[in-house]
């Protein structure tokens, strides 16, 4: 197999390399967030808004040098190491974490970041289009929110464990609650419930996270003159909801097909997923 490469604050080395050491603060204390980003004909799609919330999310986690990750860095940086690995003229996945460097205990002794990037080929969807997600409830725990819930933190507890239940019971995705019991969002995306002729999708104050491609649904949604309310969702609307569908800014679009034995249309997901391929912002 072919050595392939990540970027480790700035240098190209193994993705095999040890790259941290004890002391790394995103290791110990999840100091830091993420994107998940899609690289496709060449340029990262809707690169000014995984930008705009990339700096927003460091500048409220005190990091000073938040202004570092611009379009140009984070395109030049991805561009690099896919020529590196091989990989122009494919579909990419590309993952930038962004930490705070330096050590210290809870208080850290320095507000400068550090970052490691890594692109790998996107894989096929696990689910054709046309057959559509069968998902689950996760109730284990729930997860908590604040002003910082809408991050895209290090720390992902709650998901690891609804991974687990995802695994142990086949689904191919699960819905997770708030702390107050309502829908939150899913594994890896952020959900829309179609009910009523209405679009909805869990408020960002109750706890989801802004996710980019959520809101290019909302915006698109809107374009085509389809309601849209970001609300308090009861997990009850999947007993009676129209559709149902999952968001995010790899795999785009993907609509449920069923909850336990409940059935679910696929109209307003395909309509989108539809516009979504032509989609562009103005300033994008």
């Amino acid at each position: 197999m072919p050595q392939h490469y990540i970027n480790a604050n700035g240098t190209l080395v193994s993705q095999d390399s040890t790259i941290i050491s004890i002391d790394n603060r995103g290791f110990r204390y999840g100091d830091g967030v993420f994107e998940t980003m899609l690289w496709q004909a060449g340029d990262i799609r809707f690169l000014a808004q995984h930008v705009q919330r990339l700096q927003k999310s460091l500048d409220m986690l005190h990091i000073e040098d938040y202004v570092l990750y611009d379009s140009y860095f984070i395109r030049s940086k991805t561009e690099e190491l896919i020529r590196k690995n091989n990989l122009v003229g494919k579909d990419v996945r590309v993952r930038l974490i962004v930490y705070r460097s330096g050590d210290g205990l809870y208080s850290p002794v320095t507000n400068k970041s550090s970052y490691t990037l890594q692109v790998d080929l996107l894989q096929p969807a696990t689910k054709d289009k046309k057959v559509g997600l069968i998902i689950g409830l996760y109730e284990e725990y729930r997860k908590a929110y604040s002003g910082l819930s809408m991050l895209k933190s290090l720390n992902a507890l709650v998901y690891v464990t609804a991974g687990l239940f995802k695994t142990k019971f086949g689904y191919d995705d699960v819905l997770l609650l708030n702390q107050e019991g309502y829908l939150c969002e899913s594994l890896t995306s952020n959900v829309f419930v179609y009910y009523n002729k209405t679009l909805y999708t869990p408020a960002i104050s109750e706890g989801c996270v802004r996710g980019v491609m959520r809101q290019v649904v909302m915006d698109m949604a809107k374009e085509e003159g389809i309601a849209v309310v970001e609300a308090q969702i009861s997990p009850e609307i999947m007993k009676e909801a129209d559709e149902i569908f999952c968001t995010n800014a790899v795999q785009g679009i993907q609509w449920v097909m069923g909850y336990k034995q409940k059935r679910y249309f696929n109209m307003i997901a395909r309509v989108l997923q539809e516009k979504l391929r032509t989609f562009k912002y103005e300033d994008n």
